[in-house]
């Protein structure tokens, strides 16, 4: 049977769980049999984008060729997890119209929460301005609106963040659900299996 792609965007503040949250639904994804890619703004930087800055304009276009990665993925029967800060919304909205299957998931933690789990301490340096240029704090985010999926990882444990995004995904048919419900014959009743 053939898979359905969709693209997973996990947006947020550096500190608010993107990454944590896109580990434990790719985990349940593959443990379940199914094509996943992984695009981590991190990473893609170190390869993918090494040549661009983090001025508006080279934040743009990050977006952007994760995006067009993304597209090519999805269309070829992928699901992809992105996790990239993206803290523009013009450019998310840009790449959700290109992929079409796009799935924003909000990882939304109140700036003081994203600063006490700065294991990097980057918000530190950017808040002694060693660092320019710092979504959150001399950077603007621009929320989404409307995600799909919006996690309050400073209110929620993993496990319930996890579970909001793949009952969305079950429930548009992007993954078969967890457990198959048939009818047993005689009985009228349901069985798992």
């Amino acid at each position: 049977m053939k898979q359905r792609g969709a693209t997973v965007w996990f947006t947020g503040l550096s500190g608010a769980g993107k990454t944590t949250i896109r580990m434990a639904v790719e985990k349940v994804l593959r443990d379940r049999g199914l094509n996943v890619e992984v695009l981590d703004g991190d990473i893609v930087r170190q390869y993918l984008t090494r040549d661009l800055g983090f001025s508006k304009a080279d934040r743009d276009e990050n977006i952007r060729r994760i995006g067009f990665v993304s597209h090519l993925l999805t269309r070829n029967g992928v699901i992809v997890l992105v996790s990239a800060i993206s803290p523009y919304a013009a450019m998310r909205q840009e790449v959700r119209e290109q992929i079409g299957d796009f799935v924003e998931v909000y990882a939304n933690a109140p700036l003081s929460v994203c600063e006490s789990r700065d294991v990097k301490g980057l918000y530190k340096k950017a808040r002694a301005g060693e660092i320019k240029q710092f979504t959150g704090i001399d950077d603007p985010y621009e929320a989404p609106t409307n995600p799909e999926v919006e996690c309050r990882t400073d209110l929620e444990a993993l496990e319930e963040s996890a579970a909001k995004v793949l009952a969305y995904l079950e429930s548009k048919g992007y993954i078969p659900t967890a457990l198959t419900a048939t009818t047993s014959s005689g009985t009228g009743g349901v069985t798992t299996s």
